[in-house]
């Protein structure tokens, strides 16, 4: 969108952080370590004024700034995760919230820890296809399967009041569910979020995080392939982009303090609609950010 390249994020209340990283685990489906680039690429055509909703430059609101990508080499997971958890304690520690830009979904290990740094009582709304909360493997503790596992048994957030929404479709073992749920995590999947429907969901994620600092997670394979077929791991039966648009919106009013939007993978993106999907829903969590620190005044 055209926001300037900045070494530190200090005066501004958000920071884009790329994020070129995955695991390399995947059997055939690598590509998300492009991510960061196609989604700024895929963000020139996103404008920055909407009448309807925010009529008001958000990039001056927020004197939001890129701080670029973190120097990461792929599948080295150890010294990335150490890297990344940095650079995303420094701009939180600037006093910017950070918008991170995956990467597989593994992104979200390294940047919740920098989160939970500042925000001890942090819970997550995990937005997907998949909990991505496999048991851990001693032997390969790292993946993109088990992120909100870790998170969890290392005590960076509080499962109890966390949520993973859109859950759907089939895994490569038996009992994940379970394992979800005995962490302490809640589990609305998509059949019971299109059971339930829209508000009624909400109700319940504003009731259950209410006063809490919420770290949003954003797997765009949350979406149906139909409208982002560039992840990770598309699974079709997902959000319309309507539909995923209504729910990020739906979100106003809690304590939004970090975000990542992760797995758009460009090799296997279609005329970068997965990338520029990502990039509108980076804009809409913008919108979030700034109703929180109300800092529209500012804006030129």
């Amino acid at each position: 969108m055209g926001v300037p390249w900045a070494l530190s994020a200090k005066g501004s209340k958000a920071a884009i952080l790329g994020v070129p990283f995955d695991c390399g685990t995947h059997a055939f489906r690598i590509g998300s370590r492009d991510g960061p680039r196609s989604i700024r690429k895929q963000s020139r055509l996103v404008r920055a004024f909407e009448s309807e909703r925010a009529d008001y430059d958000i990039r001056a609101a927020l004197k939001l700034v890129d701080c670029g990508d973190v120097d990461v080499t792929p599948s080295r997971i150890e010294v990335a995760f150490e890297r990344i958890e940095e650079a995303a304690w420094r701009i939180a520690s600037d006093g910017a919230t950070v918008v991170g830009f995956g990467g597989d979904g593994s992104i979200s290990v390294p940047l919740v820890r920098a989160a939970s740094r500042k925000w001890p009582n942090l819970c997550v709304l995990h937005i997907d296809s998949h909990t991505d909360c496999h048991p851990v493997n001693p032997d390969h503790p790292y993946d993109a399967a088990s992120q909100f596992s870790h998170v969890a048994m290392e005590q960076r957030v509080s499962a109890g009041a966390s949520y993973h929404v859109g859950i759907r479709g089939p895994t490569y073992r038996a009992g994940v569910a379970a394992h979800t749920k005995s962490l302490g995590y809640n589990v609305i999947t998509m059949r019971d979020y299109m059971r339930r429907g829209e508000a009624d969901v909400l109700a319940e994620l504003h009731a259950a995080m209410k006063g809490r600092p919420v770290y949003l997670s954003w797997d765009m394979d949350s979406f149906d392939p139909s409208v982002a077929p560039g992840v990770c791991t598309p699974t079709w039966g997902g959000f319309t982009a309507r539909e995923g648009l209504q729910l990020l919106r739906g979100l106003s009013g809690l304590d939004i303090v970090a975000v990542d939007i992760n797995t758009v993978s460009p090799p296997h993106d279609v005329n970068g609609m997965a990338a520029h999907l990502a990039a509108y829903m980076t804009y809409e969590a913008l919108l979030l950010i700034e109703e929180k620190t109300g800092h529209r005044e500012d804006a030129t």
